[in-house]
């Protein structure tokens, strides 16, 4: 454990514990459980019932944690609920939808009243005293509807509350941090700065205009219930990313974790760096215990997906006597609620930017899975006999290798597709032609393995005998993760049309082959990359609506968007660390605005192919001598 935790426990350890005598407690002393580890269990699920507490430490039997004894972290925040909520969750999901994901989407809507602070399990049932007196104090002159203004800065977004109503939340504030310092023995700081309600934070400056749009479609005067809600979230992982499962995974090996679909997973972005590709080392949410586990089972969660909500104090004044249902129904669409007047708004600023025709598309993609990538760098004298020639030692070897001129060990530095990464790129062409994707230009890197990505991404579109593709060297990824320090020696244009290619041989890359430089630098590789995209579009007639499909490598997904719209450069740690998680296949899909000249990264027409692993079998070993 890092020092500053060791510190942390040492510190909490030598604190006073006074004994709690909720009912709850007692229920779980009776059952035979320690009173540290008891107390943990309902902290830890918002000492709600003895059910749920009993359920958290059956699946934290093996928590490695389980006596450690720093407590939780705790917040005040101020909700609304009723029709303002719905507004806000609606431009929640149509600002992440058109813009993508910004820092405020971590959190669910609200107004900081206190700022996380430390409390002891024993003392937290304090907290809900306090709040509820509180509460029980300035119900009376809590206003019936809080004035909100909106604000918009390049880098911020959201309302800002009127100084009519400030004073009264600041005291409501400094009511409960001073008696539950007092109380609880807890340092709690309120928040006596710009009371605020955050709609959009740290997003990219060409974003502001969408935002601010979707922003005026929320009407701030709309009735709402404000309700004080304390919520907890455990310290150890404040600094970490939230993953949550799609699916189920059993542990094949000691070291990995079992996660069920739905799980929550803490990753250090600071423990990655040794982790094999596509895998990633975490803390289970639901068990507390760590271990490997695919990345490609698991999607982005928000921070706020793991706190706990303990209590919470609504704000009820005789003015809002009129009940949602009176004053505007919503009415369910699909299991959902639907808000008719949100969608209305919404559908309004749509219908703007719709107008502006989106043109022209660019797909940029990562091959699909390669040989080496499943059978390791050897994968060539894994299937060769002794006179030199290929053969299939597993299904998952291509069938054949196409001819080349130079030597068959050309393709150890310039590896073929797997079987399953050719049947990857046909499902994805066929899940663009299910949605009706017109695809009128093909790009891609020397690479056979984008070659063939591209080719069978065609077949997929059947489109493989009418559009010819464009071998781009300029295309090619980074020079400096080549392992052979080298530049690989690719099949020309001619052998890969006498292998049945479909390549169009009249095409005269923009960046020529023997420009290509080993190890160049990271500055190099973006200002290449730059050039060759800017050249791409530019080559590509903007008629229509057609779609410019560009087959690389997991670098250009970055390199190659980023310079059409905008985004700053990262910097060589950060872009490395970003390309390791995207998987074959992955993509980015960026529309232009002819109308406003610039290019909006938007979601991609298809979604992405999630997969397990498959390892080798052998039934002689396994069943036989086992």
């Amino acid at each position: 454990m890092a020092v500053a935790e060791a510190q942390l426990y040492a510190k909490v350890s030598n604190k006073h514990r006074s004994k709690s005598t909720s009912a709850l407690l007692e229920s779980l002393l009776a059952k035979g459980f320690p009173a540290h580890i008891a107390q943990k269990a309902l902290v830890a699920t918002g000492q709600k019932t003895i059910e749920d507490a009993a359920k958290w430490l059956h699946s934290h039997c093996n928590d490695p944690s389980l006596d450690d004894p720093i407590p939780q972290e705790y917040a005040l925040y101020l909700c609304p609920t009723g029709r303002l909520h719905n507004r806000l969750q609606e431009f929640w999901k149509e600002s992440k939808r058109q813009c993508g994901k910004n820092r405020a989407h971590e959190v669910f809507p609200h107004i900081t009243l206190c700022d996380f602070f430390t409390c002891e399990d024993q003392k937290v049932e304090l907290l809900y005293d306090t709040l509820k007196r509180v509460g029980d104090i300035f119900s009376q002159c809590f206003p019936p509807s809080i004035s909100l203004t909106l604000h918009a800065s390049p880098s911020y977004l959201g309302f800002f509350i009127d100084d009519i109503h400030t004073n009264v939340l600041r005291d409501f504030a400094l009511a409960f941090s001073s008696e539950a310092s007092a109380l609880a023995d807890c340092h709690v700081k309120p928040c006596l700065k710009q009371f605020h309600l955050t709609l959009a934070h740290k997003f990219y400056p060409h974003h502001q205009k969408t935002l601010e749009q979707l922003a005026k479609c929320i009407n701030p005067e709309e009735p709402c219930q404000w309700v004080a809600a304390l919520y907890s979230r455990d310290m150890r992982f404040v600094h970490y990313q939230r993953l949550r499962a799609l699916f189920q995974y059993k542990p094949q090996n000691i070291d990995e974790l079992m996660i069920n679909a739905g799980d929550f997973i803490y990753v250090d972005p600071t423990h990655q760096c040794d982790v094999s590709e596509g895998w990633v080392v975490g803390t289970s949410h639901r068990t507390g215990c760590r271990g490997f586990l695919p990345e490609n089972y698991t999607e982005k969660a928000h921070e706020s997906d793991t706190w706990v909500k303990h209590r919470e104090y609504v704000f009820v004044t005789a003015s809002r006597s009129s009940t949602q249902t009176e004053r505007e129904p919503n009415v369910k669409l699909n299991g959902e609620a639907h808000n008719p007047s949100m969608s209305r708004s919404v559908t309004n600023v749509l219908s703007l930017q719709n107008a502006a025709a989106l043109r022209r598309g660019v797909l940029v993609m990562r091959h699909g899975e390669r040989v080496d990538q499943v059978f390791g760098k050897s994968w060539l004298q894994q299937c060769l006999t002794a006179d030199g020639k290929y053969y299939r030692a597993d299904l998952n070897f291509p069938s054949a290798l196409p001819k080349r001129k130079d030597s068959m060990k050309q393709f150890e530095c310039d590896p073929p597709l797997s079987c399953c990464g050719i049947f990857q790129s046909r499902l994805i062409g066929e899940a663009l032609l299910d949605q009706e994707v017109m695809v009128t230009y093909v790009y891609s890197s020397p690479a056979l393995r984008c070659v063939q990505t591209a080719q069978h991404v065609l077949q997929g579109l059947k489109l493989n005998q009418k559009i010819k593709i464009r071998v781009e060297p300029g295309l090619f990824e980074w020079t400096k993760w080549e392992a052979s320090k080298v530049i690989p020696n690719f099949m020309t244009v001619a052998e890969l049309a006498e292998a049945s290619y479909s390549i169009d041989t009249s095409y005269r890359g923009n960046f020529p082959l023997s420009s290509l430089v080993p190890s160049e630098s990271y500055e190099d590789y973006l200002s290449r990359s730059s050039v060759v995209i800017k050249q791409i579009i530019t080559a590509c007639p903007s008629k229509g609506k057609g779609v410019i499909l560009i087959v690389g490598h997991g670098s250009s997904l970055a390199s190659f968007t980023w310079p059409l719209i905008g985004l700053p450069n990262r910097d060589s740690s950060d872009f490395a660390q970003m390309v390791r998680k995207i998987p074959s296949l992955g993509m980015c899909f960026c529309e232009e605005l002819k109308e406003e000249n610039k290019w909006q990264m938007v979601n991609p027409p298809v979604k992405t192919l999630t997969h397990g692993a498959n390892a080798a079998f052998n039934w002689r070993n396994t069943i036989v001598e086992d």
